[in-house]
């Protein structure tokens, strides 16, 4: 029989109560915690911080405090990746973001979703969704990455905006629900 983490990490429907769970969320939290509380000159403490708290981290990786996760070991973040302030990553299953890539304020990136049949999310079992973001990608302050979501390299998306579809390379894409806007290719 699958453990909760094992069910969760498939994509199947997992209890986010489980003991394990709760403990390596706490985990995340108190990481998280240290990050926030930390300064800008303690640039070791914050590398050594991401090195606990990330599955992986390139070089030049710049997070504005405050940062959250639900993980953290499900994160894996290229080299000169920036988070401006007060961004959230609900790292249920994997979020893996490429190379030069800059996130405005306030970017929530969300792999954990619910059943849309109310009589099973009233079971409180929930699953997941990875979510990749490619190289040299730029996102808007204020902007939502729903479940699943693949958005391509060089790719914009507009502030405020809710990706619930995958966006392709090279475009500028924006809006609730996001839609590509216009082709950054000639």
């Amino acid at each position: 029989m699958k453990t909760e983490k094992e069910k969760m990490l498939a994509g199947e429907l997992y209890n986010a109560a489980d003991p394990v769970l709760a403990a390596e969320r706490r985990r995340a939290r108190d990481l998280c915690k240290n990050l926030n509380s930390s300064a800008d000159a303690e640039q070791e403490l914050r590398a050594r911080i991401l090195r606990e708290l990330l599955a992986s981290a390139g070089e030049g990786v710049w997070i504005e405090p405050p940062f959250y996760c639900d993980y953290g070991s499900n994160i894996t973040l290229g080299n000169k990746v920036y988070f401006n302030f007060n961004c959230t990553i609900l790292d249920v299953m994997p979020v893996v973001i490429g190379d030069n890539v800059f996130c405005g304020p306030g970017v929530q990136i969300y792999t954990a979703t619910h059943p849309i049949d109310p009589a099973e999310r009233r079971t409180g079992l929930e699953f997941a969704k990875p979510i990749e973001i490619g190289s040299d990608v730029w996102i808007g302050g204020g902007a939502i990455i729903c479940p699943g979501v693949k958005i391509g390299p060089r790719s914009v998306i507009g502030a405020g905006s809710v990706v619930t579809r995958d966006v392709p390379a090279d475009v500028v894409a924006a809006g609730n629900p996001c839609r590509v806007i216009r082709s950054l290719k000639g």
